[in-house]
């Protein structure tokens, strides 16, 4: 089945670039493994190297920054590690403020580093659950 058609509802609020390059990945995966969740893992992985998760949708990551923004997506597959759920771990902490501010995040003036990504990451997931549930 074309990615166009199996495409989760994240990638549909995002913008071209990111729903192109997740296309890509996945239609080669499935040539590759058939269909089924790794090729989505795999379109996945491919995604989090050029895009962030921000809210209910992807944006491009800032400045043009490349590479895997978690250590499970920069690692070859079974090697373990933890997935960042789209949150780029690798990102300075004034960005992941910035994102924080964004997303409205209350008390983001006095987190660490670590505080901050877990936040977005919660954000990021309470605000896709009620995208979805519109």
């Amino acid at each position: 089945m074309p990615a166009r058609q199996e495409m989760p509802s994240t990638l549909q609020r995002s913008p071209k670039s990111a729903q192109r390059t997740w296309a890509k990945a996945h239609d080669s995966a499935v040539k590759e493994y058939g269909e089924g969740q790794r090729s989505h893992r795999v379109a996945y992985g491919a995604l989090k190297h050029t895009h962030e998760k921000v809210g209910d949708h992807w944006e491009r990551k800032s400045g043009g920054r490349k590479g895997p923004s978690d250590p499970q997506s920069g690692r070859p597959r079974g090697r373990g590690g933890r997935s960042g759920q789209g949150v780029d771990e690798h990102a300075p902490k004034q960005h992941l403020y910035d994102v924080a501010q964004r997303l409205g995040v209350e008390g983001r003036s006095r987190m660490s580093k670590g505080e901050l990504l877990e936040a977005i990451r919660k954000e990021n997931r309470s605000r896709t659950r009620k995208a979805r549930s519109r």
